[in-house]
């Protein structure tokens, strides 16, 4: 008899594909599978084909494969979940959301108002689908409660994250998605966790990570986006 199933999903998570991200996909979907995860979502920096295949390779684990992206809008960066096509980069804030819906998916603020980390001011916020209300790299509780306040007064759902680099940090935060009428975790896809994600139906999970990896985490991945932004421009230096 069919009825409400819950999925656990991580839905921030970066790979090598990633100018900050460390891992294969393989490898970060074999730790979500150990640790009891139901799926992950890849949303490396500007790039989807990590996340693509990702996608792909779920069900082979045993996981939910849902695609996705972290667009740099002209605000601050987006979560592009549920989408197959990357939405260009550096386009307004709105015209970013409306992209990201046309293409099939959901438009997801991260770490919103984290300037040094991108997030978009809060009067940029004019709509969105849902907001990361728990990210598990924040260096205090403050920026997630004050997250967390914002979603619920605008009345946007919530999110949790782990926004892991590295397979070790996987589940550190992750999102529990409620799917009605379901026979089981089995025959559920994607496209039902996205309308999940949409509706609302969702119960965050989460701790935030020791002091001194966020802070060994923000310095190394400045300094990974330094050297990838310099291998970029390398050609016409030369």
């Amino acid at each position: 008899m069919a009825g409400d199933v819950s999925v656990a999903i991580d839905p921030h998570v970066h790979s090598e594909g990633s100018y900050d991200g460390r891992e294969p996909v393989e490898l970060l979907l074999e730790q979500a599978d150990d640790i009891g995860l139901d799926g992950i979502v890849v949303t490396d920096h500007d790039e989807i084909d990590e996340s693509l295949r990702a996608a792909e390779l779920a069900p082979e684990y045993g996981l939910v494969g849902i695609p996705g992206v972290e667009v740099s809008t002209a605000a601050g960066h987006v979560l592009a979940i549920g989408v197959e096509e990357r939405p260009e980069p550096r386009r307004p804030f709105d015209e970013t959301v409306e992209t990201v819906r046309e293409l099939g998916g959901v438009a997801v603020v991260p770490h919103p108002f984290q300037r040094t980390r991108h997030g978009v001011r809060k009067r940029r916020i004019t709509d969105c689908d849902a907001v990361e209300v728990f990210n598990s790299w924040v260096f205090t509780g403050y920026r997630n409660r004050r997250a967390k306040r914002f979603a619920e007064n605008e009345g946007y759902p919530g999110v949790a994250a782990s926004d892991a680099h590295s397979a070790g940090y996987l589940g550190r935060a992750f999102t529990e998605f409620t799917v009605p009428d379901a026979e089981s975790k089995a025959e559920i896809d994607g496209d039902d966790v996205v309308e999940a994600m949409d509706d609302g139906s969702a119960e965050i999970h989460g701790r935030r990570q020791p002091l001194i990896r966020s802070a060994h985490h923000y310095l190394v991945g400045a300094g990974r986006k330094t050297g990838w932004a310099l291998s970029r421009r390398a050609p016409n230096i030369l």
